[in-house]
């Protein structure tokens, strides 16, 4: 997340493996997604006389060179080790001066998960951000970064705003500049990514009094019910968005009639029940047969996004059941 801010420079205090560990992972995932971008991540390089002694001096030292670049802003990572030996992160980033320093908790197994740490991260850089005049407008909250489609699926949730009427304000985060988070409270709606980010969405509308949707659009049904949740939320008539989905829906189906009573399986199926249900869904409204010893078709770890990601789906079930 906090390396989706272009211009700001996030520092992890702790050991040198722990950034590069993250480093490589960025790097290669910015490489699946066409983009040669290095991440901005720097180390505090702890050794084991910090961590004996204490690696304040480490993070003092790692901020004033960091802050010399004169970035938008610093985001410092804490890491188990540092919560271990008791580092005060917050009182060496509270007196540095000059661009903001931004203390994201991030302990790993003192205290959370990876989704806490996401969710930690979401609520710290919100507080960059002031009340706001409305601008009607929506946000994206908590994006899979990682997540392959990314792109494909913020388009396609774009698409259903756009029915509706709506645009995008930020999509917070992802290839975001730091000035922009300013206008966070400026949306009349924030569209979380699933229901794990529900503390994020909490935080906002204490916050700023946003409302939010707990979910993208998931499966055969779901753009549907995507649009009539904005649409409720809002305040807007969704009717005539809704019969243009419900239209795209049959042609879709329409489209692959000719996998109807095909049999297929599931193997494996994915760790994400959500994902399970959407691939049944899917095979039901189609008319396939269920069953184990079906030739097996395949099923994304997340589940399709909206009726563009279900059809992306159905070409590869029909490249699986023609091969």
């Amino acid at each position: 997340m906090t390396t989706h801010v272009r211009d700001a420079i996030t520092v992890v205090h702790g050991p040198q493996g722990c950034t590069h560990h993250n480093f490589s992972l960025l790097h290669a995932t910015s490489l699946d997604n066409d983009r040669i971008a290095l991440p901005p991540l720097v180390s505090t390089g702890l050794s084991e006389i910090d961590v004996i002694f204490g690696g304040e001096g480490a993070l003092d030292r790692t901020l004033d060179v960091v802050i010399a670049r004169d970035p938008g802003a610093v985001f410092v990572l804490s890491t188990c080790i540092v919560d271990t030996i008791g580092d005060d992160v917050g009182m060496i980033c509270g007196s540095k001066a000059g661009v903001p320093v931004i203390v994201v908790p991030t302990a790993g197994f003192l205290g959370g998960s990876f989704q806490t740490g996401v969710n930690n991260a979401l609520i710290a850089l919100a507080g960059m951000a002031e009340p706001a005049e409305g601008n009607g407008q929506v946000n994206i909250i908590g994006e899979k970064n990682l997540e392959y489609e990314v792109e494909e699926n913020f388009a396609e949730v774009s698409r259903l705003l756009a029915l509706l009427g709506l645009s995008v304000n930020l999509r917070f985060v992802h290839d975001l500049a730091t000035d922009r988070i300013a206008s966070l409270g400026a949306a009349r709606l924030n569209v979380l990514r699933d229901p794990s980010l529900i503390p994020v969405g909490e935080s906002l509308k204490e916050r700023f009094g946003t409302p939010y949707i707990t979910m993208y659009p998931v499966g055969i049904s779901g753009s549907v019910d995507f649009l009539e949740s904005v649409a409720d939320t809002c305040g807007i008539d969704p009717h005539r968005a809704v019969d243009e989905e419900r239209g795209l829906r049959q042609e879709t189906l329409d489209d692959f009639a000719d996998l109807a009573g095909s049999e297929v399986s599931f193997a494996p199926l994915p760790p994400d029940p959500e994902g399970s249900r959407a691939a049944q869904d899917i095979a039901h409204a189609l008319r396939l047969d269920i069953n184990p010893s079906g030739r097996p078709v395949p099923v994304p770890v997340t589940p399709p996004i909206g009726i563009t990601g279900v059809r992306r789906l159905l070409h590869r079930w029909r490249r699986a059941l023609h091969a």
